[in-house]
């Protein structure tokens, strides 16, 4: 990203695998019930990733990982009376709850077949007026109170198709009032676990754009200067696509790509703006590869000497959820793809690196910010705030984004080789 991002908290991802697993215990006694099942597009039968899932008139929301999976836990007090599916280009769908527990269930998403193929974006002389008004507009479209989130953040690395690490969190997040700046906004690790593997062959020790302060520098709207802020937008060509539907809402889409060449890797992709109110609701976005020493200057923080670290790919999906004429940031995916090899070494070992974060319920009401001793700090890593450990009762009542099937199968090996 820009230069300027080391000065909004970018937080050290830090790759270091440990050799043992202290086991901890934590759980949350507030009595719930729990939804799960399988999101399925109702025509194709196709699994839908990255499908919203929420409890109209609360804060309460999860998502739907890469295979349609979900789980969402509904706490009693809140005596929902049903749940609501969203995602981009469908139909939101409701179902009634009961306030029992309904496991593996299946649901269906309609495609929504107004999508029209072409948009005129009335008013708008161009896309680059459009999106400079939406930019004009965050601080009356989001929240203008300071907000403490609850969220949840997963992060993987992968050597291969192996797993090597598996670490996640339940964070809190205080989020200073959309008018004024990042400067302020605060992350918290609240209960976190670990899974690790004891080979050292899997070792490696870098430090990366990444970590659960993801929730406070890659919140675009908060923080517009790492796509782009009104005085650059002339940086990037706008292109107008086909309209996409959200909540029941139109979306204008716009696509965007570098024009120009700056000291600092740009990127391009694709922006979702509510037609109604101008918001910002999504932002799927890739770092410009094509020179690789920019972004891995970008990305780098850290590395062993005598290693050589290759970038191939650095993605983004940001994602903004609307309530009472307000949106709020919902969910937020980052993933590095790289290679290393030590010098003198024939072949190169690829990497991913993939960050999670979703926000599961929040609060605007008598919100302090978190004090700056118990924040995450940005040159620490995930493995320096939680403990090593493992237990399928971990979370209780908290939401989080439910595990692939590779991902269980890499923690029950990695369960066996502790045994």
């Amino acid at each position: 990203m820009k230069t300027r991002m080391k000065q909004i908290g970018i937080t050290a991802l830090l790759i270091v695998l440990f050799s043992g697993i202290t086991n901890v215990f934590a759980q949350n006694d507030e009595k719930y019930f729990t939804i799960s099942g399988v999101v399925k597009d109702k025509s194709s039968r196709k699994k839908l990733e990255y499908v919203n899932i929420s409890v109209p008139g609360s804060n309460v929301s999860s998502i739907t990982n890469e295979e349609g999976s979900f789980v969402l836990k509904i706490k009693d007090s809140i005596q929902a009376k049903e749940i609501e599916f969203s995602r981009i280009g469908y139909f939101s769908t409701r179902i009634p709850v009961a306030g029992i527990d309904l496991s593996d269930q299946t649901f269906y998403l309609t495609s929504n077949d107004k999508q029209l193929k072409e948009v005129v974006i009335e008013s708008w002389e161009s896309p680059v007026d459009l999106v400079k008004e939406a930019l004009r507009r965050i601080a009356q479209n989001y929240s203008n109170k300071p907000n403490l989130l609850t969220g949840f953040y997963r992060e993987t690395v992968q050597k291969g198709k192996k797993f090597i690490n598996i670490s996640e969190a339940v964070i809190n997040i205080y989020k200073s009032p959309y008018s004024e700046t990042g400067a302020y906004d605060r992350v918290q690790i609240f209960k976190g676990r670990n899974l690790v593997t004891t080979k050292v062959s899997d070792t490696l020790a870098v430090k990366l754009l990444g970590g659960p302060n993801l929730s406070i520098y890659a919140d675009i709207v908060k923080n517009p200067e790492i796509l782009f802020d009104e005085e650059s937008l002339y940086n990037f060509n706008f292109k107008t696509e086909n309209a996409e539907f959200l909540d029941n809402r139109q979306q204008y889409v716009v696509s965007f790509t570098p024009a120009v060449t700056m000291p600092y890797p740009l990127c391009y992709g694709t922006l979702y703006i509510d037609k109604e109110t101008l918001a910002f609701t999504r932002a799927q976005f890739f770092m410009d590869m094509r020179d690789r020493n920019k972004a891995t200057e970008a990305i780098l923080r850290k590395k062993p000497a005598g290693l050589r670290f290759k970038p191939d790919e650095v993605s983004f999906v940001v994602s903004y959820k609307q309530r009472d004429g307000k949106s709020y940031l919902n969910y937020i995916r980052n993933g590095v793809k790289f290679k290393c090899d030590w010098q003198r070494k024939l072949f190169a070992t690829n990497y991913t690196v993939l960050s999670e974060m979703v926000v599961t319920e929040s609060k605007e009401d008598l919100v302090s910010n978190i004090p700056r001793k118990e924040s995450f700090n940005r040159n620490e890593s995930l493995s320096d705030k939680v403990m090593s450990f493992y237990d399928d009762n971990f979370w209780g009542a908290y939401n989080i984004i439910e595990p692939t099937e590779s991902l269980e199968s890499a923690v029950d090996k990695l369960k066996k080789e502790y045994r």
